[in-house]
C-alpha cells in the first residue's frame, strides 16, 4: 500500500514517516541542510506476513506544491498531518482541497507535535480539523493525536494502517499499464532508471514498453515495486524501472512509461472541471493555468464547453488547451493553479482525449461528453453509439478509456452493436443508426433512379455524396456492402442500383446501340476500339464515344480502357476464367498465364487486368495478381434491355 503526506510546511511530516518507518525520506544534500522537503522523497518498512507500507513525502512549502502533486496522483491513501500547535494553516487547506479534487477518500488525519501542547490545545485543533474536513471527501479521516519525538501515538497509528494494508480496497489491474514518471536516473551499471506510480495494469521483467512524449520504445531489464526486487508490477505499486533502449535526456517528470504503443501525448482533452468554493470571483472562458496531471505540470488555457463562466463551487464541462502535450485516459484526475502558479482554483477529471476539431462546444458534443461521463465502460460506449450517427470508432474509445482493443470490441459485439471493419479500422454502430444509414442511402439511390431514367446507377462516390450526414471514411461503402451482399442493390462493379432496374436509352443512343451492338458482340473478348467502331458503322468517333459512354451508364457496357468497351457478360466471363485461373496458380494469376487462356493480345491483357484491380477484384503482388473480390457481387448477372 503506498500513502501519501500532505500538510503545511515544518509540520512534521518527514519526521512522523521517520518515526514510522526508521527511514529518513529527505534524501537531497539541500533538504538535511535546510531542514524542509524540496523534492518527493520516499520510505518502505516491512511489517508482519510480507506487507510492506511506502511513503511518500510530498514537499509542504508553496514553492514546492508541484512536487506534492506529483507524489499524491494514483496513491492508495493520505496521511494529512497537522501540528498540534498551529492546526490547520495555507498549506492544510490547500493540500486538503487537491486531496479533494483528486477523489482520494481513503486515509487519517496525524496530529502531530502533542509533546508540546495541553490537552485541551489537542481537543481545540482536533474539533477545527474535523469541521474542515466535514465538507470534503475526507469527511470520514480518523484523526490520531500523535508525537515523533516521544512516540506517544505512534503504535496506534501504526497499527492502524496496518490494518488498512491488510484490508485494502480493490484496485483492479483492468486496463493497459501506464507509469507516470516522476524521477529519471542513471544507475551505474544499470542504466537509466524512471520512479513512479502504476496508475493501471501490470509490467513483467522483459516487456516492451513506450515513452509517450517521444513513442520510443524500451525493454524492462529489471523492477522493484515498493522498494523490493520483483519480476513484475502491477496497479497502485510505486516501482523503479530499469530500462534500455531509451537514453536519459528523452526522458521528462511528467512523462508515461506504457505499454500501448497507440498512447501518444495530446494538447487538448475534454474534461469535467470544478472550481473550489473559495475562489473570490467566477472562473472565465479561456483563463490561463497551470495543470497538473499525474506527475506533468504544464501551462495552457481552460475553454468552457457549456458556460460562458463557473460560479466558484460548480463545475463545468470544459477543454484543457495545453502548451505542451501530456499522456492521459479518461478518469485521470487533474488540479488547475492560477497563471502565477501560486493558488489552487479547481481540478477536475478527464472525459475523452479525441476532442473534434471543430465545434467543441456546439450542442451535440456537450451531450457526447454527458454520455461518456460515466466510469462503467459499457454504459459510456451504450450511449456514445446512440448519439454517434455515424459510427464510433472502437480504437479510439479504447484508447480514451485505456482499454485493450479487444475488450472494448467485446463490449460494443455485447451491445449488439454493428462491427463494421473499413480502411482497416473497427467501427461500431448501434442496430437503429444502422438501420438509419441503410435507409438512406437507399432513398438516395431511389431519388438518383427517378432523376436519371437514361442511366443504370450512381458510382458507390456519387451516392455517398447525396447522402446529407458526413460518415467515417469507409462506413458508407459498408453499409452499401451489406445491400449488396442482401441482394436489395445490385452493383456491376462500376454502378450501384436496384434490382432490375432498366435504364432507357434515347432514341437516338439506341439507334447507334443497335449498329454497334453486333460487332462487339462477335468478339467478346477482344471489341475493337472507338476508332475503328466509328468507321466500320460511318459515324464521328466523338459520336460513337458518346453513345458508348451514356450506353455505359445503363449497364449494357463497361468502359475498361480509355477506348475500349466490352459488354457486361464479356466481363463476367473474363473475371470468371481469373477466378478459375486464381484457384489453380497459388503464387497468383501472370499476364502470360491470363494471355494464354484467353488468347487474348498481351497489350490488351493488361488493360483487363489492370481493370480488375480498379474493379477489386484483384489485387496486384509483383507481376502477378490474386483475386480478392467476388464475382457475384461486382459483376452480377443483369437482364436488362432496352426494347420494352
Amino acid at each position: 500500500m503506498i500513502i501519501a503526506t500532505a500538510g503545511h510546511i515544518d509540520h512534521g511530516k518527514t519526521l512522523l514517516v521517520k518515526a514510522i518507518t526508521g527511514e529518513d525520506a529527505d534524501r537531497l544534500p539541500e533538504e538535511k541542510k535546510r531542514g524542509m522537503t524540496i523534492d518527493l522523497g520516499f520510505a518502505y518498512h516491512q511489517y508482519q506476513e510480507q506487507k510492506v507500507i511506502g511513503f511518500v513525502d510530498v514537499p509542504g512549502h508553496e514553492r514546492f506544491i508541484g512536487n506534492m502533486l506529483a507524489g499524491v496522483t494514483g496513491i492508495d491513501y493520505a496521511l494529512l498531518v497537522i501540528a498540534s500547535d498551529d492546526g490547520p494553516m495555507p498549506q492544510t487547506r490547500e493540500h486538503l482541497a487537491i486531496l479533494d479534487i483528486l477523489g482520494i477518500s481513503e486515509g487519517a488525519v496525524a496530529l502531530t507535535k502533542i509533546d508540546r501542547v495541553e490537552s485541551n490545545r489537542i481537543e481545540e485543533v482536533t474539533r477545527s480539523t474535523t469541521n474542515l474536513l466535514s465538507a470534503t471527501n475526507l469527511k470520514n479521516f480518523p484523526i490520531f493525536p500523535v508525537s515523533a519525538v516521544t512516540g506517544r501515538g505512534i503504535e496506534s497509528l501504526t497499527d492502524h494502517l496496518l490494518h488498512v494494508a491488510k484490508n485494502p480496497k480493490n484496485r483492479t489491474d483492468s486496463g493497459e499499464f501506464r507509469l507516470a514518471i516522476d524521477r529519471a536516473f542513471i544507475k551505474p551499471g544499470a542504466g537509466l532508471i524512471v520512479t513512479g506510480t502504476i496508475f493501471s495494469g501490470q509490467i513483467k521483467v522483459g516487456d516492451q514498453v513506450y515513452l509517450t512524449n517521444t513513442m520510443r520504445s524500451a525493454r524492462v531489464r529489471d523492477i522493484r515495486a515498493n522498494s523490493q526486487s520483483s519480476e513484475d508490477g502491477s496497479t497502485g505499486q510505486r516501482c523503479a524501472i530499469n530500462l534500455s533502449g531509451i537514453d536519459k535526456e528523452l526522458v521528462r517528470r511528467g512523462d508515461w512509461v506504457v505499454s500501448n504503443p497507440l498512447m501518444k501525448t495530446i494538447r487538448k482533452i475534454d474534461v469535467n472541471l470544478s472550481i473550489l468554493e473559495n475562489e473570490k470571483r467566477p472562473f472565465k472562458h479561456w483563463t490561463s493555468v497551470h495543470v497538473h496531471l499525474g506527475a506533468a505540470d504544464v501551462t495552457g488555457r481552460i475553454a468552457l464547453l457549456n458556460n460562458e463562466k463557473v460560479i466558484p463551487g460548480e463545475d463545468s464541462f470544459a477543454q484543457l488547451v495545453l502548451d505542451t502535450p501530456i499522456g492521459a485516459v479518461a478518469g485521470d484526475r487533474f488540479i488547475i493553479r492560477d497563471q502565477s502558479a501560486q493558488r489552487t482554483v479547481g481540478g477536475g477529471y478527464v472525459i475523452d482525449i479525441f476532442p473534434p476539431n471543430r465545434g467543441r462546444a456546439r450542442q451535440e458534443r456537450v451531450r457526447m461528453l454527458e454520455a461518456l461521463n460515466n466510469e462503467d465502460d459499457s454504459i459510456a460506449l451504450e450511449k456514445a453509439l446512440n448519439l454517434s450517427p455515424s459510427g464510433l470508432d472502437i480504437e479510439l474509445f479504447s484508447i480514451t478509456r485505456n482499454l485493450p482493443v479487444g475488450q472494448a470490441t467485446k463490449l460494443a459485439t455485447d451491445l449488439k452493436a454493428i462491427i463494421i471493419s473499413p480502411n482497416q479500422r473497427i467501427i461500431a454502430l448501434s442496430k437503429a443508426i444502422w438501420g438509419v444509414l441503410r435507409d438512406e442511402a437507399l432513398s438516395a439511390l431511389d431519388e438518383y433512379h427517378i432523376n436519371h431514367s437514361n442511366k443504370i446507377g450512381p458510382s458507390l462516390l456519387q451516392l455517398n455524396q447525396n447522402i446529407k450526414r458526413k460518415l467515417i471514411d469507409g462506413v458508407f461503402s459498408e453499409i452499401v456492402n451489406s445491400l449488396v451482399d442482401e441482394n436489395i442493390i445490385s452493383s456491376d462493379g462500376m454502378f450501384l442500383y436496384k434490382p432490375n432496374r432498366k435504364p432507357i436509352l434515347d432514341q437516338k443512343d439506341l439507334d447507334l446501340w443497335k449498329e454497334i451492338q453486333p460487332i462487339i458482340t462477335n468478339k467478346p473478348f477482344q471489341p475493337p476500339v472507338i476508332h475503328d467502331l466509328a468507321n466500320e458503322i460511318s459515324k464521328p468517333p466523338e459520336v460513337v464515344m458518346t453513345a458508348l459512354r451514356n450506353a455505359a451508364k445503363a449497364g449494357l457496357v463497361i468502359q475498361v480502357g480509355k477506348n475500349r468497351f466490352f459488354e457486361t457478360s464479356a466481363i463476367k466471363n473474363l473475371a470468371n476464367i481469373f477466378s478459375d485461373l486464381s484457384q489453380s496458380e497459388l503464387q497468383g494469376v501472370s499476364p502470360r498465364v491470363f494471355k494464354d487462356h484467353t488468347k487474348i493480345g498481351r497489350n490488351l491483357t493488361i488493360e483487363i487486368l489492370e481493370f480488375f484491380d480498379r474493379s477489386g477484384l484483384s489485387k496486384r503482388e509483383g507481376n502477378t495478381r490474386k483475386q480478392i473480390g467476388a464475382i457475384n457481387k461486382l459483376f452480377p448477372s443483369t437482364e436488362k434491355n432496352n426494347d420494352d
